[in-house]
Parts: structure tokens; C-alpha cells; sequence
């Protein structure tokens, strides 16, 4: 069995970061989004990678992923127009060959590692499986209907008229029956070759596609309040108390990880939160939630809820809250009681 990671797209929904970054990139708890999704594929003993990635975006991925060795992977780079998640398929078709595969979007995160999916889909021996979550606002996605044996039956994407509420995440298994139903669609309204198409042509062809809903949390990050959410569900199932750096004259509650080589000098960190290497805050307050990038410089600022990356440089802010700020962006305060809320791309300059 292989994997089949997407991390192309242009990410225009976080624009300006996306300008100079791949969105998969964006760290989460100082840890970028990618690095989690390659963590579970990792852990399924799955060994050959085929990650999809885009022109303009490509090289940022690979120097990250590089050979993929530290997930203890091979992995082949494929790239694509972002042209729909079953063209995705259908551009790496060479690279999965007969091959059943895998297939995560590289910019999604859950709770719950692949394991058990990929049991399911062996030991049954099925064609396609599904990952499906419960939402509150099924219009906003593709939804599945399913018989009282799991087996899907039919999907819909963005009904108006609501047919159940389990949206489809972004995981799937496929077997190779899977390149045959992407042969026969056609692009959609969008002009792209749509992956519920696929699905649905699949069970057309009268192949066995089942379903298996999510236990645990599901987060697309693909907007700035995604990053945040993300950041906030990671840091509290993930973060321990952790001081590797240098504490002086300051207060440290609660699981706090304060990497190697950062200083925290007269100020409060209050968890969970994760503070990166060679940062520096002083005179501040880091309140929970918050992820400070390595190389990062807080002074004399409050700071809450928040990401930034790295060696971002926040000053004199008297309260900076629900913001992701760029790397190499400058903060610094010009007016007295006001909360600020940012979303800013990397070499911004802000002053407030």
C-alpha cells in the first residue's frame, strides 16, 4: 500500500502567508500542518509517498519534506494544476501504479491517526473507504448517505437541501478500481475532476465503497481562524511542561514548552503554550494558545491566542489576540488601549 499526500493549491484563502509559503507549511504548535499528516502515514508502516504539489509552491515543500527520511519514508514528488483531487489521482497514477493508496489532504488535521482505517480497508477487502465527519453546516461540504451496512450510496456536494450531515474530510482508501472511475467523469462546473465524482462513479460501476465516521476532531486549516483553532486543539492534547530554555525572574504556569536557547525574562507564560528556540520574551505576558516561532522577539507586549512565526519581532502592544502574523513581520505599538486582531504575511511591517 502507498500514500498519496496532497500539498499543491495556491492556499488563497490565506493570502498574503501563502505569497511566500505553501499553506501545508504553516506551523501549528511550531510544527508545520504537513509535518502531522506525513506523522500518521508514517505510523501505518506505510513506506513509498507520492506527495502532489504545486508550481509555485513545490520547492517550498521539498525542502521540508526533503527525502523524506525523518518519518523514515520514501517519497516521490508529483506536480499538478491544481485541476481537482481526482485529477490529483489521475497526475499520479504512474507513481501508484496497481498499488492500493491512501489519500490525505496535506493541510488537515485530526485527532485520530490512520491505523485503524487501514485495517478496515484490508481486512475487508474494500474498493474505497471513506472518512466521514458529523457538521452542523452540511451545506458547506460534500455529504454521504449511507446505508444500515455502512456502504455509501450516494454523495452530494453542498446540498441545498440538507440529506444527512456526514461531510466528507479529506482521508480516503482506494484500491486501483479507483483510476477506472476517474476514466469515465468529466470535469465539473468548476472545470475540475472532482473526487466525489469519482466515489460516486465508483459505486456505479458497483464496487464496494464503504465508510468510516471520524471519533475524534477534524480541522481544515485552511483560513486564518482554521490556524488558530488548530493551533489551540494541538497545543492542549499535545503540549507538556517542557523548560529547556532560560527562565529568569518570571512565571511559568501550566504546560508550557520553552525550547532550547529561548529566554523568558521578567514576564508570565501561561498554557498551553510552546515558546520556539533562540526566542527571546521579556517584560510581556504570553497567554494561553499561543505559539511563538524560533528567533522571535515579544517586548514589553501582552499576547494571547495567538501564532506567529518565525523571527517575528512584537513590541510595545498592549494586547495582541486571535492573530497570525508572518515570518519576519514587525508589530510595534503607537496608540494606548486598543485589542488588536492581524493576519499579515511574512516581511510585514506593522505599526498601530
Amino acid at each position: 500500500m502507498k500514500a498519496l499526500v496532497l500539498s499543491g493549491g495556491k492556499g488563497t484563502r490565506l493570502r498574503p502567508l501563502t505569497f511566500t509559503c505553501a499553506k501545508q507549511l504553516i506551523p501549528v504548535a511550531n510544527k508545520p500542518i504537513l509535518g502531522y499528516v506525513l506523522d500518521q502515514v508514517a505510523a501505518t508502516g506505510i513506506k513509498k509517498v507520492g506527495v502532489i504539489t504545486a508550481p509555485e509552491t513545490g520547492q517550498y515543500v521539498e525542502d521540508y519534506v526533503s527525502d523524506g527520511s525523518k518519518w523514515a519514508l520514501s517519497v516521490d514528488y508529483i506536480s499538478q494544476e491544481p485541476l481537482g483531487l481526482a485529477h490529483a489521482v489521475k497526475t499520479a497514477q504512474p507513481f501508484l501504479a496497481q498499488d492500493s493508496f491512501v489519500m490525505c489532504l496535506g493541510d488537515n488535521v485530526t485527532g485520530q491517526g490512520l491505523n485503524a482505517f487501514v485495517q478496515k480497508f484490508q481486512k475487508e477487502r474494500l474498493d474505497a473507504l471513506i472518512i466521514l465527519k458529523e457538521v452542523d453546516n452540511p451545506s458547506s461540504f460534500g455529504i454521504a448517505q449511507l446505508d444500515n451496512e455502512g456502504n455509501i450510496v450516494r454523495l452530494v456536494e453542498k446540498p441545498k437541501t440538507p440529506m444527512g450531515n456526514l461531510a466528507i474530510i479529506g482521508t480516503y482508501l482506494f484500491s486501483n478500481k479507483v483510476h477506472k472511475a476517474i476514466a469515465r467523469i468529466k470535469p465539473s462546473w468548476r472545470g475540475e475532476l472532482e473526487i466525489t465524482d469519482a466515489v460516486q462513479e465508483m459505486i456505479n460501476m458497483g464496487f464496494t465503497v464503504k465508510a468510516e465516521i471520524l471519533n475524534s476532531w477534524w480541522l481544515d486549516t485552511g483560513k486564518k481562524d482554521d490556524i488558530l483553532s488548530a493551533n489551540a486543539k494541538i497545543l492542549d492534547e499535545y503540549i507538556e511542561r517542557d523548560i529547556k530554555g532560560n527562565v529568569a525572574d518570571s512565571t511559568i504556569d501550566g504546560r508550557v514548552k520553552v525550547e532550547a536557547s529561548a529566554k523568558v525574562v521578567n514576564s508570565t507564560v501561561r498554557g498551553p503554550c510552546i515558546i520556539g528556540k533562540n526566542a527571546l520574551i521579556e517584560n510581556s505576558f504570553i497567554g494561553p494558545y499561543t505559539s511563538i516561532g524560533d528567533n522571535s522577539k515579544i517586548l514589553n507586549s501582552n499576547l494571547e491566542y495567538c501564532v506567529t512565526l518565525e523571527n517575528v519581532i512584537v513590541t510595545d502592544v498592549e494586547r495582541l489576540e486571535d492573530s497570525l502574523i508572518g515570518k519576519n513581520a514587525k508589530v510595534t505599538k503607537n496608540q494606548k488601549n486598543r485589542t488588536i486582531k492581524l493576519h499579515i504575511g511574512d516581511y510585514s511591517e506593522v505599526e498601530v
